[in-house]
């Protein structure tokens, strides 16, 4: 099984990238959505190490992003507890689709928690500041401190250019992501 790994900056177009590809795809952010919503171990552990910040279960994103705002430590006790969980995931996510082809990890944080392997396909999602920018913006929720506290824990975009097998520029049309797509998996297939 080929592991594909999608980078990028924030609103960059990763998620609606890794779909394109046709495979099974291992979206974090969507693991980390259930996660909140179904997995009270987790909230828990959430409330222990944050107690003045998690009250309810279902956990609201909305007091996740508080308490990240409110301190940047609060930020790193939350990864600290969230990432595991999402290690497990991927593993399970794995195991069950090991006799496929390739699989399409989606994982904002793939390089900085190294959950990256030797072998795995690197795609850098390029996009155009403004672009990504005017996104941003059409976001249910957007928070501007919040885009900065996740940005400080990021390897740098030029960091993750290099890091990358392939770069897809990201125009935002469907015809475009699709062709890059298409010339990526006739070089990896």
């Amino acid at each position: 099984m080929k592991r594909i790994g999608i980078l990028g900056d924030i609103g960059s177009g990763k998620s609606y990238v890794a779909r394109k590809f046709g495979y099974p795809v291992f979206d974090a952010d969507q693991e980390v959505h259930k996660i909140y919503k179904k997995e009270k171990r987790i909230f828990l552990k959430l409330k222990r190490v944050l107690p003045n910040y998690f009250s309810t279960f279902p956990l609201n994103k909305n007091e996740v992003s508080n308490a990240i705002v409110v301190n940047d430590k609060n930020l790193k006790k939350i990864v600290k507890v969230i990432h595991p969980e999402i290690r497990k995931k991927l593993n399970i996510f794995i195991n069950k689709n090991k006799k496929r082809k390739i699989v399409v990890l989606d994982i904002p944080l793939l390089l900085e928690n190294k959950i990256d392997k030797k072998n795995d396909i690197l795609v850098f999602v390029n996009s155009k500041k403004k672009e990504i920018n005017k996104r941003l913006r059409k976001r249910k929720n957007f928070n501007q401190t919040l885009f900065r506290k996740f940005k400080k824990i990021q390897l740098s975009l030029d960091h993750k250019k290099r890091k990358s097998n392939f770069i897809i520029n990201n125009k935002f049309t469907e015809q475009s992501v699709k062709v890059e797509i298409r010339r990526i998996l006739n070089k990896v297939t």
